[in-house]
């Protein structure tokens, strides 16, 4: 549905991690991450209509965010992860990647912020907002924030070891803030591994006016999506997968970052399908 663009430099190839926007209507920014000749993921969007979202109405020509200043925690790319309005402002909460050391790369979650009537999108910060500290001290990334009565939330993914250089384990585990800017962590696990699984990843969260919903992707030998409820945003169960299989020729190995709107009471799901969204985004209409 969603395609990188040879002609376009900063999405030479991918199309990563859909983010939704709702604009009103039927009318949604669809945020994602391409990337460029030095395979530097830059972030962009694509506006689709939900009365027909296998067509893109627009897409950016350039990018809103790019990777940070050399020695900075996403200056070799950056993915989006959460778009919130609140107050005057749109707030961008990303993933920041940076060539690791003794390890493959480091990934943390950074936050860019743009005022209503700005032209463009600003780091509230340099640094990440959820760095390494006591609880987390490998990887921390994909940030996923919903404002609630008693405050601001987030679920986030979070390193619990590195098997080898190239292959981190990863939970889902959830963080507090008073402001959505400064977080708090106990090292509280939302959705844990199941047996086979090292990595869960992407956490996108919704209340459904009962229920918490979150869906999820989980890997043991390829990423499937998956999903969990939970009576009070803390404590989640799995319940049975979306229904997100693989099938066609773009997704028949592999299925992950998926998102799910409801239009008209019907849901349409935005995901990336074989090799992390090489071909593109994908779209996937309930019958």
């Amino acid at each position: 549905m969603i395609r990188p663009d040879p002609d376009l430099w900063w999405c030479r190839t991918h199309a990563m991690l859909p983010t939704p926007e709702r604009l009103g209507c039927s009318l949604v920014r669809i945020w994602w991450g391409g990337r460029n000749d030095a395979n530097q993921s830059h972030i962009g969007w694509s506006l689709i209509d939900l009365e027909r979202p296998d067509v893109v109405l627009e897409t950016a020509l350039e990018p809103e965010l790019a990777p940070g200043r050399l020695g900075t925690f996403d200056d070799n790319g950056v993915l989006p992860s959460c778009v919130i309005h609140t107050g005057s402002e749109t707030r961008l909460y990303y993933i920041g990647f940076k060539p690791g050391g003794t390890t493959r790369m480091d990934l943390f979650g950074g936050l860019a912020i743009k005022a209503d009537g700005a032209a463009a999108f600003e780091r509230w910060s340099e640094a990440p907002i959820i760095e390494r500290c006591k609880v987390n001290p490998f990887i921390n990334t994909a940030p996923f924030v919903v404002k609630t009565p008693v405050g601001w939330r987030m679920y986030y993914v979070a390193g619990v070891e590195w098997v080898h250089k190239d292959l981190p384990r990863y939970n889902i585990q959830i963080a507090s803030s008073k402001d959505g800017l400064n977080w708090q962590r106990k090292g509280r696990v939302a959705i844990d591994f199941e047996p086979g699984e090292n990595a869960l990843a992407r956490p996108y969260v919704w209340h459904d006016g009962e229920m918490w919903r979150m869906w999820f992707a989980a890997k043991g030998e390829a990423y499937r999506q998956q999903q969990a409820v939970s009576p009070d945003g803390l404590h989640w169960t799995r319940t049975d997968p979306p229904g997100l299989e693989p099938g066609g020729d773009e997704d028949s190995e592999m299925i992950e970052y998926g998102v799910v709107l409801t239009h008209n009471g019907q849901r349409i799901a935005f995901y990336n399908g074989n090799d992390y969204g090489v071909g593109g985004v994908l779209a996937a209409v309930e019958e």
